[in-house]
């Protein structure tokens, strides 16, 4: 399967930086044995290595195969992941579901290491910058598919409390199998309808040049700043259960603004990104200094269901110009879902300078909007939160000074260039989503 160059990884759960790792014959012939009708191995050959796995492209006497080292080992979560794309798969949604060993099982365990097995697929990936407008609004509809459709199949798994999503980037794609539907998918019905909720009334604090207090109802970029009102009522599509991501606190931002400061500087020799990172940090505090009254409160957390965890370019295969398969499963969870579609535009849409496509943005959040009934309201609180959550964000700076890992420093002008236009610009970024 060809393969986009990698550009993204993650930073939780980071595996040894060996991409020529390979299986013994031992494993591998364990594992075969497991399967019926795969035929002789051919060949092995390790694939980029991913953030919670390793993959692998086996070829056999009887075709090519995409293996899966599981590197968590988490059993019980592993098989959470393949009985959900099973059924997704079987509502048409494009999906990577594994394949069963002869005992019926979809892991296999050898040597206490986790695998599974997928059929081999050749796809290609594509970030905003190679869809048009009407590619970027069946984006947005697919993933608000993926939700609707969680919803429906998730319903007898036991529900976990919200995690906090890690909003970096996560670790590139291990390619899989996918699954065309053979039937128009039953998702293919309009969504039910949704009561249109009040709009949220806005957060204390002072006003600012740049943005208004909190998300308000959807408004025009042009639109004139509204004087600030009293905390905001829990509407209708608001989650905030137990468990629900907390919002970074300004304090322990600055604490780590001042740690990762003394090491960019007093690390030896210093280059050009040491430059850009200590510039960036101290631009990065004045910010959050003028705008840490609009902190997100619980109260304006949108409503919370299963989502993939980690919806990017690298972990969406398409086969021209159509979706051929979502791979990577590992962080499906719940979470606000809302949440979820706007990180993913500011991954998919982002430009090499920092800035975001926001003619592209606006038909992909429609997009998502008609799949899921999602109220343009619920996507302002979403972008609220995920602007706050990019202005306190410092995972790059953090990788390369705290663990002395090097691999997302080509991110990082981007990255850090992202939150400053989006603070800029926050009305027009809200309005692309809303309106």
């Amino acid at each position: 399967m060809p393969r986009s160059p990698v550009t993204a990884v993650a930073a939780r759960g980071l595996a040894p930086d060996d991409s020529a790792a390979t299986l013994g014959p031992g494993t591998l012939a364990a594992l075969l044995g497991r399967y019926t009708a795969l035929g002789e191995p051919l060949s092995c050959r390790p694939l980029t290595e991913g953030l919670l796995n390793r993959g692998y492209r086996l070829t056999t006497t009887r075709g090519r195969y995409f293996l899966k080292h599981h590197l968590d080992g988490d059993q019980a979560a592993i098989a959470r992941q393949h009985r959900a794309t099973l059924r997704l798969a079987g509502l048409g949604v494009p999906v990577a579901p594994p394949m069963a060993a002869a005992d019926g099982s979809t892991v296999t365990v050898v040597g206490g290491r986790c695998y599974a097995l997928h059929p081999w697929i050749d796809g290609t990936h594509r970030d905003g910058g190679d869809l048009t407008g009407p590619q970027s609004r069946r984006l947005g509809r697919l993933l608000g598919v993926v939700h609707v459709c969680l919803d429906r199949v998730m319903r007898a798994e036991p529900t976990p409390h919200p995690a906090t999503p890690a909003p970096e980037p996560a670790a590139p794609p291990a390619p899989g199998p996918a699954r065309a539907p053979e039937r128009a998918p039953s998702w293919a019905a309009p969504p039910p309808s949704r009561p249109e909720p009040p709009a949220p009334r806005l957060l204390p604090g002072p006003r600012s040049a740049s943005l208004s207090p909190a998300p308000p109802p959807c408004a025009p970029a042009h639109a004139a700043h509204v004087s600030p009102g009293p905390a905001p009522s829990p509407a209708p599509w608001m989650g905030a259960p137990p468990g629900s991501p907390v919002a970074a606190d300004p304090a322990e931002t600055f604490a780590l603004i001042d740690d990762l400061l003394a090491l960019a500087r007093r690390r030896r020799p210093r280059d050009a990104f040491d430059e850009l990172a200590e510039h960036r940090l101290i631009e990065r505090r004045a910010l959050i200094e003028r705008h840490a009254h609009r902190r997100p409160t619980p109260a304006t957390t949108p409503a919370s269901g299963w989502v993939h965890g980690d919806f990017h370019p690298l972990n969406l295969l398409y086969r021209g110009t159509e979706p051929a398969a979502i791979v990577d499963w590992d962080r499906l969870g719940v979470q606000p879902r809302a949440e979820e579609a706007v990180r993913a535009a500011a991954i998919f849409f982002v430009r090499p300078g920092g800035t975001l496509a926001l003619a592209k943005v606006r038909p992909y959040a429609r997009g998502y909007r008609a799949a899921t009934g999602a109220s343009p309201q619920e996507l302002a609180a979403a972008v609220h939160r995920v602007w706050w959550e990019r202005l306190n964000d410092f995972w790059i700076l953090r990788w390369r000074y705290q663990r002395g890992d090097h691999r997302a420093d080509p991110q990082f002008p981007a990255v850090a260039a992202l939150a400053v236009w989006w603070t800029s610009r926050y009305e027009a970024v809200r309005a692309a989503f809303c309106e």
